[in-house]
């Protein structure tokens, strides 16, 4: 019996969607778990060193863990000292490695990066985490931000600023040996609607952007790069205390994202993060203008809860 014209359409759609999920499933299982076994990054064996900017707390400090637990010595580069010493002595003492703290506070000049220069000269450092960065201290319109000068410069040095400056400190190095890993932490923000958040989401997107050049440019020479956009992970940077499936602790987060260096090069580094971006994204691309607002409104009730708390104080 022939079929019709309409029976033919439906069998290829029925088709095309069963090769979508299946290509999408496969996806999944390559990027989570046969990747990281073929693709497995030995960080030690790429140099001795391993720094991480933003190192003190959340999400910095965790890479800083992490890559001691796999073998390297650690460069510590931060704005507080004691908490510089504090993440120094729980790092040596549990993982048995060599630290070296390096106090910088990327909100300054450009001396900043002669100073690291200096303290990095003899080190080989094999990997380079360049999570320090900067957020609105709530959500807030442009023109609203409180201390707008002071932290429109302050995002622009530490989120831009520092990532260009410091992979340009650490990188001839990697060259010269012929491998390396440059991980540079950007944000979900870029990628989805983030009114409300325009100055760090836009910073961010250089981290993005800048970071796939890179690789462009340099995965020839032996060095990985990778931009890992996280959503919102237990942190001091995003106020959350208690961990959710899409707000996992940094401990998590970290070990989920390290995993995925030499597999995915531009990622949210973590599945449930993936998964909201995902959906975010076809909203805003099915919805236009109605997820825009969608999202819109969820930022505007952040601000006000937040502000409310502000004014009770």
């Amino acid at each position: 019996m022939a079929l019709s014209g309409l029976e033919k359409i439906a069998i290829a759609f029925l088709g095309a969607s069963l090769s979508y999920v299946v290509y999408s499933l496969y996806k999944v299982l390559y990027t989570y778990i046969i990747g990281p076994v073929v693709n497995k990054v030995d960080y030690k064996a790429k140099g001795k060193w391993a720094l991480v900017t933003g190192c003190t707390d959340g999400i910095g400090k965790q890479y800083a863990r992490e890559l001691a637990a796999r073998g390297c010595d650690i460069v510590l580069v931060s704005r507080s000292m004691d908490k510089l010493k504090t993440t120094q002595e729980e790092i040596e003492k549990e993982y048995k490695v060599s630290t070296k703290i390096v106090q910088v506070d990327f909100s300054e000049g450009d001396h900043i990066y002669e100073n690291i220069a200096k303290d990095i000269a003899d080190l080989e450092i094999g990997t380079l985490v360049n999570n320090v960065g900067v957020s609105y201290a709530y959500p807030e319109y442009y023109l609203d931000v409180p201390d707008w000068d002071k932290l429109m410069s302050t995002i622009i040095k530490a989120n831009i600023v520092s990532v260009t400056k410091v992979t340009g400190l650490v990188l001839p190095g990697m060259v010269k040996r012929g491998k390396g890993v440059v991980i540079n932490i950007g944000s979900a923000s870029s990628i989805i609607p983030s009114p409300l958040l325009t100055v760090y989401a836009a910073s961010k997107a250089y981290v993005d952007k800048f970071s796939e050049g890179l690789s462009m440019e340099y995965s020839k020479k032996g060095i990985i790069v990778q931009c890992i956009m996280p959503g919102f992970v237990c942190s001091n940077m995003s106020g959350i205390r208690r961990s959710t499936f899409f707000a996992p602790t940094a401990k998590d987060f970290v070990k989920s994202a390290l995993n995925l260096v030499g597999t995915a090069s531009r990622h949210t580094g973590y599945l449930p993060h993936s998964i909201f971006v995902k959906a975010i994204t076809t909203i805003h691309s099915l919805t236009g203008s109605f997820g825009v607002w969608l999202v819109t409104r969820s930022m505007e009730n952040s601000r006000n809860r937040i502000l409310k708390k502000y004014k009770k104080n």
